[in-house]
């Protein structure tokens, strides 16, 4: 199938809301995944999965980079192999209907839309039904999927619980497994999870390992980040303002804390200054909570139990209609009861 390619997965055209920051990235990523491919000889790419973000929909404007984008990839390469992730798909469990479809009327773009296997290779799309079943028993040296695999990280802090389907341990015939989906790059023993091509949110805050993958047919995978990436960071105002020159970088996403006392004038300025002298897209100011005091003194023995308090509530009942004596037996009987 190649000689030597070049991957990546995950991109999302549309993601925050059809944000045209975002589609920009997305294109500018594109641009730099195929300048980096060419300077390394791959006569062929592939995408893994997960294109669009919307899966009910796809606004025009996205629409537009999205052709944009799949055009200069079918142009760039000798072949272009393209699958469907899920957020592609109408439906979860059906690759009847998706939002990608059109890219097999685009020049040097192959849609792959059924597991299909070209010489040592295999590509599989997200997978539907029972399909899990079959592919840890496809024997080939290079697995290309859009997998959801136990033990693994979805994103830096949440990891993947077993489902009881597809798990690592299934993919034994395999000599390297190379999935989208989970936007975190990771490798366990045969399987790699290539992440995205850049952080998209404070899901990915401090890792900024997101680009793309360069496969040589018989030797080791190599990754590239993607240097001009946007970043997303946490910090407290006395860091930054200790460290500005190492900690801002071009296209960063901040959340600083305010461990300092200062106004909110100061703090309005501060953030102001940075905006404009470092072209942050975003800096989130978040007031430092203070330790609550724990009171100690207090006496536990003015606690009451809940028979006390209920005791007590049936007493002040007020009511012709309602004999508190009799309520107070009932209550007093059903406790008994469940001693």
């Amino acid at each position: 199938m190649f000689k030597k390619l070049a991957v990546f997965t995950d991109i999302h055209f549309g993601l925050k809301s059809n944000s045209k920051l975002h589609n920009d990235d997305c294109e500018e990523f594109v641009d730099w995944y195929i300048d980096l491919a060419k300077k390394h000889g791959c006569e062929t790419g592939l995408f893994c999965g997960d294109w669009h973000h919307n899966r009910n929909s796809v606004n025009i404007t996205t629409m537009d980079a999205s052709i944009r984008c799949l055009e200069k990839l079918g142009k760039a390469f000798d072949k272009f192999y393209f699958f469907p992730g899920n957020h592609d798909l109408y439906y979860k469990d059906s690759r009847d209907i998706q939002s990608v479809e059109f890219g097999r009327f685009i020049p040097g773009i192959t849609m792959v839309n059924k597991i299909t296997k070209i010489d040592d290779t295999i590509l599989v799309p997200w997978l539907v039904g029972n399909e899990w079943k079959k592919v840890g028993n496809m024997e080939c040296k290079y697995m290309f999927g859009h997998f959801e695999l136990p033990n693994f990280f979805m994103n830096a802090m949440v990891e993947m619980p077993d489902t009881g389907e597809l798990r690592p341990s299934d993919f034994k015939k395999q000599e390297y497994v190379f999935s989208g989906h989970f936007h975190k790059r990771q490798v366990k023993n045969n399987i790699h999870y290539l992440g995205n091509p850049f952080p998209h949110n404070y899901a990915d805050v401090d890792d900024d390992e997101r680009g793309m993958m360069i496969l040589e047919h018989g030797k080791e995978p190599v990754y590239f980040n993607w240097g001009n990436c946007p970043k997303y960071r946490n910090v407290k105002l006395s860091t930054l303002l200790d460290k500005t020159d190492e900690i801002m970088k071009n296209k960063m996403h901040l959340r600083v804390t305010l461990d300092i006392d200062i106004s909110f004038e100061e703090a309005s300025y501060i953030k102001e200054t940075f905006m404009k002298k470092y072209d942050c897209r975003e800096i989130t100011l978040i007031p430092s909570k203070k330790e609550e005091e724990i009171n100690t003194e207090l006496d536990i023995t003015k606690f009451e139990s809940v028979d006390q308090i209920v005791s007590k509530e049936i007493e002040t009942i007020e009511s012709d209609a309602y004999d508190k004596s009799v309520l107070l037996k009932i209550f007093r009987d059903l406790n008994n009861d469940t001693d």
